[in-house]
């Protein structure tokens, strides 16, 4: 059987085609919540019982057990938000409990592991990722699907999948989602092809996506999408940046420390995420939290409008507006209006703040904004069948170089973001040695993408902060295979040496060619350097 997983910063969701075929979010005792309207959510939480033996405790059987804000001996057991850590650049402590040094991605694992060993009759899997996600992450992924004994495992952009989770009647939309979790937001622009998703689960058609794993094999990077019927899933446009529903709880806590003196601890951060959750059906909430070292009691009390004010003072609006222009002008550049567009999908629990709903329908017709199915409509849509997806590279990629006018190294593109792919033709390169009787040449590969938004940590806290302008943000790709080629002679500067083709094929591999141009030679013929998953 196949299921998907919607693993989110503060939520996660299974969902899978029954025995009628019907998409249905999978219910797992112990690990889901229910709470009244919502559909079985599974908390990403991770209590680590025994770090040496890897026993923990995830979802809701941690606040039921009262865990979620436990230590002992001063270890940190307990683990939320930790989906926006992993693969991250940031600089952290990294937790040793029980001996052991706990990182972000080993927390995840154990998080996932455990999902996928409740799930009865699993042969394939689909995982969503967001749209802003480095490959990094994407990588990490792909690890652990090394460890299951899953056959098939794929990927697939989280907005994409909404579009498709949706399932919208009469077919052919154009889709504008708008993706706001607990860690990320993502806008991504997606046409479906004429028939919509529902019709198409009994079909036999191509699924989308990326695979991870096939069988035995680890896969990385190889589209299944070869069946000439299948029903297409077209990405015009997509941007991302890591911002979401926990930097809300932390403004809120942030407000209630500067107007009454809390401390910056979980218990507040708990009580500032309920006076969120509950802001979205009432004009104002109180909660009330007692101090046990002082044994004072103090009352929060929130209104919608103050929350607007918190959100406006965070540039809130302006992320928002600036995520919009960006998917605007990526439309613009292939004649699409977003006035063309047939629907509006706010997706994730932070889409459900009456502030983000207003803030839609100051951009689009209010018949256009549709926020039913927030929760279930990533998982809903990975799980669809029949559907072919034609994308692009999200981010650029570029070789390092060492830039002599500002004395420090700089970055050459040599594929844009937005490209699609394969690519109509190589990009070339041409490379010279930089010191005298240079034995050979390297090239440092990296995936390029810009943000406004910096990840630090605060008072054990993984918090954002907006700025001003933008920050080129770079992952290196290939740290431990940076040489491209031995020259034999030696080289020498003050000539061009080395001729390099870079190409992106079907399945998202950048490959490159190499020729020697003095002894006329090919050194590397379409060779796969990194996976581009």
């Amino acid at each position: 059987m196949e299921y998907a997983i919607d693993f989110g910063t503060s939520n996660t969701v299974v969902a899978r085609i029954n025995e009628n075929g019907e998409i249905e979010t999978v219910k797992l005792d112990a690990y889901s919540s229910f709470i009244a309207d919502n559909p079985p959510l599974i908390p990403s939480f991770v209590y680590v019982q025994d770090a040496v033996t890897e026993q923990v405790l995830i979802g809701q059987e941690v606040s039921d057990r009262g865990l979620d804000n436990k230590s002992i001996k001063g270890e940190p057991r307990f683990f939320k938000a930790f989906k926006r850590a992993i693969g991250s650049n940031v600089s952290m402590f990294v937790p040793e409990i029980d001996g052991r040094e706990v990182e972000f991605e080993l927390v995840g694992e154990w998080f996932l592991k455990q999902i996928i060993d409740r799930l009865p009759d699993v042969n394939s899997l689909i995982f969503t990722v967001p749209v802003d996600s480095f490959e990094s992450y994407r990588n990490w992924l792909g690890k652990v699907c090394e460890k299951l004994t899953v056959d098939q495992v794929r990927i697939l952009d989280e907005p994409t999948a909404a579009a498709l989770g949706y399932g919208l009647n009469g077919g052919g939309e154009t889709l504008l989602v708008v993706d706001f979790g607990g860690g990320t937001l993502d806008l991504s622009l997606v046409k479906l092809s004429s028939a919509q998703a529902q019709t198409a689960v009994n079909q036999p058609k191509s699924p989308l996506g990326f695979l991870l794993k096939w069988g035995d094999r680890t896969i990385k990077n190889t589209s299944t999408s070869n069946n000439q019927s299948s029903q297409t899933a077209k990405v015009f446009a997509k941007t991302g940046q890591n911002l979401g529903g926990i930097d809300i709880d932390n403004w809120i806590v942030d407000y209630f420390h500067k107007e009454l003196g809390l401390p910056k601890n979980s218990i507040v951060t708990r009580l500032a995420e309920r006076i969120k959750i509950s802001l979205s059906s009432n004009e104002s909430v109180t909660e009330v939290y007692f101090n046990d070292q002082t044994f004072e009691s103090y009352e929060l009390t929130l209104t919608r409008s103050q929350l607007t004010q918190i959100l406006e003072q965070q540039k809130f609006f302006a992320n928002l507006d600036q995520a919009l222009d960006r998917i605007r002008q990526q439309a613009t550049r292939q004649n699409l209006d977003l006035a063309q567009i047939d629907a509006v999908l706010l997706v994730g629990g932070t889409s459900q703040i009456p502030a983000v709903k207003e803030w839609a329908l100051k951009h689009f017709p209010s018949e256009k904004v549709k926020a039913n199915k927030p929760f279930e409509a990533i998982a809903h849509g990975a799980v669809s069948q029949g559907w072919e997806l034609q994308d692009f590279l999200y981010h650029s990629y570029g070789v390092r170089y060492w830039d002599k006018r500002y004395k420090k190294h700089n970055w050459h593109t040599i594929v844009k973001s937005g490209t699609t792919y394969p690519l109509e033709k190589p990009v070339e390169l041409t490379l010279g040695a930089s010191i005298a009787d240079q034995p050979s040449i390297e090239l440092v590969i990296g995936e390029l993408g810009e943000t406004n938004v910096e990840v630090y940590f605060e008072d054990e806290r993984l918090v954002t902060r907006v700025l001003d302008g933008k920050q080129v943000a770079v992952q290196i790709l290939n740290e431990n295979s940076k040489a491209i080629a031995k020259l034999d002679p030696l080289g020498q500067t003050g000539s061009d040496r080395l001729r390099v083709l870079f190409q992106v094929d079907e399945k998202r591999t950048l490959r490159i060619s190499v020729q020697d141009l003095l002894i006329k030679q090919k050194l590397l013929d379409d060779v796969a350097v990194v996976q581009l998953v």
